[in-house]
């Protein structure tokens, strides 16, 4: 069983389709093995997102991401890490095809939904990023 780290991202609380998007990862048969909201600060972001921390771009990726709580998740199922990704549809939302979550919920690159782990190295480091050993059920 492979692991892997979501982030219910602004946008989605906005919304309020934290329930709609966490009952999709229900009915893929995903378990929820760590749950937590949290406000990002920006050491936390700028470690999270170190890959383009230094790129013109990053301060409104912080200032999104710090705009209001998110919900951190932790997912367990089998091959879950693509298996999410492919639930999700593309990064930028303008491409995603409908009936995926970004593409029934999302805007655009940034406002997209869910950040979700991109390969099970990634889930990994996430995961200890994000959650203490004892925050997870598994």
């Amino acid at each position: 069983m492979q692991k892997t780290f979501v982030i219910f991202k602004p946008d989605c609380m906005e919304k309020h389709i934290v329930g709609t998007v966490l009952s999709r990862f229900e009915a893929a048969g995903f378990a929820v093995i760590g749950c937590k909201m949290m406000r990002l600060t920006p050491a936390l972001l700028r470690e999270h997102y170190a890959h383009v921390a230094d790129k013109p771009f990053y301060p409104s990726i912080e200032a999104f991401m710090s705009s209001r709580p998110v919900i951190a998740l932790a997912l367990q199922g089998n091959n879950i890490v693509q298996r999410v990704r492919d639930l999700l549809g593309p990064t930028d939302s303008r491409k995603a095809a409908k009936g995926t979550i970004r593409g029934d919920f999302g805007t655009d690159m940034q406002t997209n939904v869910v950040h979700a782990s991109d390969s099970d190295e990634n889930a990994q480091i996430e995961l200890k990023r994000f959650f203490k050993a004892d925050e997870l059920y598994a």
